[in-house]
């Protein structure tokens, strides 16, 4: 099957734009992305009649699958708000996918998703970059891809009316220093043991820690003011973590000191107001200035935050507000899907990768557009006009 007479932006690591063009899909794989017309045709290609293909949009974070508005407690497996460490919560073992926000998402362009628990805990549990199509978890699931930890007010206010600690920034700090501290000590005692008898009482939350501390699966820190940020990146460095910073709503504010780090950011959400304190320095503009400074930015939604159907239009107000275009284009596909590590999989048009594609007929990012044709894995799950 074919797409042809498009214009193709390819979001692969040339940058290449193809003004007309086509794009070949074999077993759910694109196996050909071509200038000009095919050499043959075949009664199942769809004619794009000069509109533009994108790679199918990424929400970098989101909390999809984990709510369900109207029926209180039983729809809430967002936050586990009774012990401030636990790593060895996959996210898995909670989302819905037959909840109705991966139908919006699949009506906005969006193919795929990154689902993260809540920020009560500071240590909250692993993440995964998951297909907005399917019914079962397990075949949706692109492959685990962090370890959510969360610094600032939420974790801070969460124990403070638990009347437990932590009860403030440094001890919330502190439960995710210690914590990886006993990870690494629980990593030597595993390397050193010379025999099973000499390994370690098995311990989920360790274990879970793990492919963290060995570079395997990212630190998602959830921070939005100055300080919290700092601070995820001293405890990142602390522990040479692989990490990127979740929010980062005041890094307009410090975005050279960021860039010395060379750290990723995913901005959002950024439809909502200052709702709480640590979000005083919200702006529309904090994508653009971070990109500004060379700091790879990818904007997401913060589902249900803000309802996931509405990140196109999210990037558009980043745009509005001094993001170029190519990079609010690449801040829902190249860029989250290299900070996510599933670059190899999707986030651009080419030979290898799974036919995740979206087809607009204007701008995507404008208020009135929708994607005339999304295709998931080489199946159609949205068209219109085709």
């Amino acid at each position: 099957m074919r797409i042809k007479n498009v214009r193709i932006y390819t979001m692969d690591d040339n940058d290449r734009v193809i003004d007309n063009g086509f794009v070949t899909v074999e077993n759910g794989i694109i196996t050909a992305v071509e200038e000009g017309s095919p050499s043959e045709c075949g009664e199942d290609d769809i004619d794009g009649r000069g509109m533009t293909l994108y790679p199918g949009f990424i929400d970098a974070h989101t909390h999809m699958g984990l709510t369900s508005a109207g029926v209180g407690i039983e729809g809430e497996d967002l936050n586990e708000e009774f012990d401030p460490c636990t790593p060895q919560l996959r996210i898995i073992d909670g989302i819905n996918p037959i909840d109705h926000s991966f139908e919006m998402a699949r009506q906005a362009g969006i193919t795929c998703v990154i689902v993260s628990p809540g920020s009560t805990n500071p240590i909250a549990g692993s993440i995964a970059a998951v297909k907005t199509a399917g019914k079962r978890i397990d075949k949706m699931v692109v492959k685990t891809v962090g370890m959510k930890l969360a610094l600032g007010e939420n974790p801070k206010l969460t124990y403070m009316d638990h009347e437990q600690s932590p009860a403030t920034r440094m001890a919330v700090a502190s439960i995710i220093r210690d914590n990886l501290y006993k990870a690494q000590r629980y990593m030597q005692d595993i390397e050193q043991a010379e025999s099973e008898s000499d390994l370690p009482d098995y311990d989920s939350a360790m274990e879970a820690l793990l492919p963290l501390l060995r570079r395997e699966i990212k630190a998602h820190f959830h921070c939005h003011r100055a300080d919290d940020i700092f601070t995820a990146v001293r405890i990142a460095n602390e522990f040479d973590l692989d990490y990127t910073l979740i929010h980062c709503t005041d890094g307009h504010i410090i975005a050279e000191e960021l860039a010395d780090e060379k750290v990723s950011c995913v901005v959002g959400p950024v439809i909502c107001d200052r709702c709480k304190p640590e979000m005083a320095g919200l702006t529309p503009a904090n994508a653009a200035v971070l990109k500004s400074h060379g700091l790879e930015v990818a904007v997401c939604t913060d589902h249900s935050e803000v309802p996931i159907e509405y990140l196109p239009i999210s990037v558009g107000i980043c745009i509005k507000h001094g993001l170029s275009f190519y990079d609010g284009l690449r801040s829902v596909t190249c860029t989250p899907a290299k900070i996510a590590g599933i670059f190899d999989r999707t986030g651009s048009v080419e030979v290898g990768k799974d036919a995740d594609l979206v087809l607009f007929e204007g701008n995507p990012f404008e208020v009135m557009s929708s994607p005339v044709l999304v295709m998931i894995g080489g199946k159609t799950v949205g068209r219109d006009k085709v």
